[in-house]
């Protein structure tokens, strides 16, 4: 059944003959073919709009990775530039201790001259070593990022070669579909048209039998309606074309406006391109400025400092290195003894005060602080002890991390990667490059205080902490910068044997004990351990419940 057969189709047109029948048939069959067409141009034109957006999205990422291919060579060439430049004023520096050195030696004698021309020695060769590990270091990490670089340009190069092929194998397959399609429709219009010429020709032989029929009159009105047909089919075909010129206008005009969009998007790319890259040598210029204006104030200050060194020769104390001090760390670690914004402070002044009259009374300097069990506070004990018994100006305190264990205090002052403290105590390493002072700080912290940090785990902690060279070590360190009190921050007693262990290298013992941990029995069990050879200078509550610190505030 054909469309003119269905009821719906006769009910609206009952009052057509059959050849208008026909006709207004042929009409909508065009006007779906019509908007079939318009709708497959509309998925072209999508299409085409997708594949200019991947060929844009491809081209933008490796322009970026270009970019960044670029700023990461700059960036080389800057850390090559600074690291010229740390050793060109390390050589400085090394040539300035020398003469110094040198000086010093002549005024103290020829066998003075010859230990001191030997320790600078060790310690060129030894700065040198380090210098060479430093360089191989950094050269493995250029090489490793110029291979990183150039795995990423490689997967972007691949990458967009893989989007242009894909965007040019869509594009063929969407031109032989848009050849096809049109090829269809140029054989659907063919076949329309030989449709409708053949029941135009069954229409006029219908006519003319009907002509040679009927009377005069009726032959008449037959063809002044075929004539009105014949007008309306015109009418019809030139409405036809005016709507297919009116879409190819369209398309045209779109296709312009889409041109022009693209133009001005390329411009303000450009555009934005020339600003970005103004603002980066603003922003070169500028920073090479502030370099240039640092490096002279550094020179400046250098030079201060090289005038001063050569008028009043610094101690070995005085030429350990510093870290950095960052306050608000401290405070997020409850080193309280820094600020003082705590009024907890006070109960470590009282700690210090006391133990420093035990020290005296005795002729001691070396204390360990332990604890029985984990948790118990006593790093946080050791660090708020010893900065506050850096604020005592004649009280010179060395402060060493001796938990090889599970080492946190470096954590807790704000320092990364501090190096091994085994090295040290095995004399691997000389102790005036491991030890560390404070650095410049705003709570007035003195600068008689140094630390011994460790970030290594020592596998066999209570062997390496009786073994003979940590004694040697220790007694190295005590003889060059003679430190008033060592702490030593060690592990927890009833776990390890390395209280045990390290027994004979300190005079007294600290105990922290955590509120609500720690037991009676843990406690005496500690002291079984140690023994009634070893002094126990005192116990330290931490985390005690229901204190009114607040009360003592004055």
């Amino acid at each position: 059944m054909n469309m003119m057969d269905k009821r719906k189709f006769r009910r609206k047109y009952k009052g057509l003959s059959e050849a208008d029948e026909v006709l207004e048939a042929q009409r909508l069959a065009e006007e779906k073919a019509r908007k079939d067409a318009a709708e497959q141009l509309a998925q072209q034109e999508a299409a085409a709009q997708e594949r200019l957006a991947a060929q844009q999205l491809a081209a933008e990422k490796q322009r970026e990775a270009e970019q960044r291919a670029k700023e990461l060579a700059r960036a080389e060439q800057e850390k090559r530039a600074q690291e010229q430049a740390l050793a060109d004023q390390e050589a400085k520096r090394v040539a300035q201790e020398q003469r110094i050195a040198e000086d010093k030696a002549r005024a103290e004698g020829e066998a003075k001259l010859k230990a001191e021309q030997e320790r600078l020695a060790r310690e060129q060769a030894e700065a040198e070593k380090l210098r060479l590990a430093q360089e191989a270091r950094l050269a493995e990490e250029q090489a490793k990022e110029k291979n990183r670089l150039e795995r990423e340009r490689r997967a972007a190069e691949e990458k967009a070669e893989q989007d242009r092929r894909t965007a040019e194998r869509k594009k063929a397959e969407l031109e032989a579909k848009r050849q096809a399609q049109i090829e269809e429709q140029r054989q659907a219009e063919e076949a329309a048209a030989a449709a409708r010429l053949a029941e135009e020709k069954r229409l006029a032989e219908k006519r003319a039998s009907d002509r040679a029929l009927k009377e005069a009159a009726r032959r008449a009105e037959a063809e002044k309606r075929a004539q009105a047909r014949e007008a309306a089919r015109i009418a019809e075909q030139e409405r036809l074309e005016q709507e297919r010129r009116e879409a190819e206008q369209e398309a045209q005009r779109r296709a312009e406006d889409q041109r022009r969009e693209e133009e001005l998007k390329a411009q303000r790319d450009a555009e934005e391109r020339a600003q970005a890259k103004r603002l980066a040598e603003e922003k070169r210029l500028a920073e090479a400025r502030a370099e240039e204006a640092l490096r002279l104030e550094q020179e400046k200050a250098e030079a201060a400092r090289q005038a001063e060194l050569l008028a009043n020769p610094p101690t070995l104390w005085q030429r350990l290195g510093e870290f950095p001090v960052n306050a608000a760390h401290l405070a997020r670690h409850r080193i309280i003894t820094a600020e003082r914004e705590d009024p907890a402070y006070t109960a470590f002044d009282v700690l210090r005060t006391r133990l420093l009259q035990a020290l005296s009374e005795n002729g001691w300097s070396r204390v360990a602080i332990t604890s029985p069990t984990k948790d118990c506070g006593k790093t946080f004990t050791a660090a708020n002890l010893a900065i506050s018994l850096s604020r005592q100006e004649n009280c010179r305190t060395l402060l060493l991390d001796c938990d090889m264990r599970r080492p946190s205090l470096h954590r807790a002052m704000g320092v990364t990667d501090p190096g091994a403290m085994g090295d040290m105590l095995r004399g691997k390493v000389d102790p005036a490059q491991h030890l560390v002072r404070l650095g410049d700080n705003g709570f007035n912290a003195g600068r008689n205080i140094a630390f011994g940090f460790n970030s290594i785990v020592e596998p066999y902690a209570s062997e390496l902490l009786q073994d003979p060279r940590t004694g040697q070590t220790l007694d190295r360190i005590e003889e060059a910068l003679e430190p008033d009190v060592m702490l030593f921050d060690l592990p927890p007693a009833l776990y390890y044997d390395d209280v045990i262990a390290f027994r004979p290298m300190f005079d007294g013992v600290l105990l922290v004990v955590g509120g609500g941990t720690t037991t009676e029995k843990e406690i005496k069990e500690v002291e079984r351990r140690l023994g009634e050879s070893t002094p126990l200078l005192g116990m330290v509550l931490n985390k005690a419940e229901q204190t009114e610190i607040n009360r003592y505030q004055y």
